[in-house]
C-alpha cells in the first residue's frame, strides 16, 4: 500500500512538474520591452500557455501589447500584415497561415492569455515570439523555443 501511495505521489509530482514548465508569464510595459528574451517549452507539453501582463498605464490604442508566435523567418511579414489588419483584429491578419499563435491587444492593467499545441513548435525550430502593436515588433522581441 504504501509503495502504491509513493508511485502515486510520483506520478502527481511529475505531471506538476510538466505543467509547470507548460506555460509562462511575460509582461510588456510602456517603454516597449518584454521582461523575457528566451521562452523554452518543455518537450513534455501538449499545450502551452503565455499569460501576457500589460504592467505600464496607457491605453491599448496608445501602446497596446500583444504576443504573437510565428517562425522567426515570417516575424517581419506577420507585423507589417498585422498593421494593416489593425487594432480590431488585435494588428494581426485575420487567418494568417504562418502566425501559430497571438493574443489579443491589451492596454496597461490589463492581461491576456493564449494557449496553443506545443507540437506546433518543432524541436530545433527556429521562432519567434513579439508584439505586433504597429512599430513595436523591432524591440519586442525573442525567441521561443521546444526542447
Amino acid at each position: 500500500m504504501l509503495k502504491t501511495l509513493a508511485a502515486l505521489a510520483l506520478l502527481a509530482g511529475s505531471a506538476s512538474a510538466a505543467a509547470a514548465g507548460c506555460t509562462v508569464e511575460l509582461d510588456g510595459n510602456d517603454m516597449m520591452q518584454f521582461d523575457k528574451k528566451e521562452i523554452v517549452v518543455d518537450a513534455g507539453c501538449k499545450d502551452f500557455t503565455i499569460h501576457l501582463k500589460h504592467s505600464g498605464k496607457l491605453a491599448k490604442n496608445l501602446m497596446g501589447h500583444n504576443v504573437v508566435v510565428a517562425k522567426a523567418a515570417d516575424l517581419q511579414g506577420v507585423a507589417t500584415d498585422g498593421a494593416t489588419a489593425g487594432l480590431d483584429h488585435d494588428y494581426v491578419k485575420p487567418d494568417d497561415a504562418r502566425v501559430i499563435a497571438h493574443s489579443k491587444v491589451v492596454g496597461g492593467g490589463e492581461s491576456a492569455t493564449v494557449t496553443f499545441a506545443a507540437d506546433k513548435l518543432a524541436a530545433g525550430g527556429d521562432y519567434a515570439f513579439f508584439c505586433s502593436f504597429p512599430g513595436h515588433w523591432s524591440v519586442m522581441k525573442g525567441t521561443i523555443r521546444r526542447n
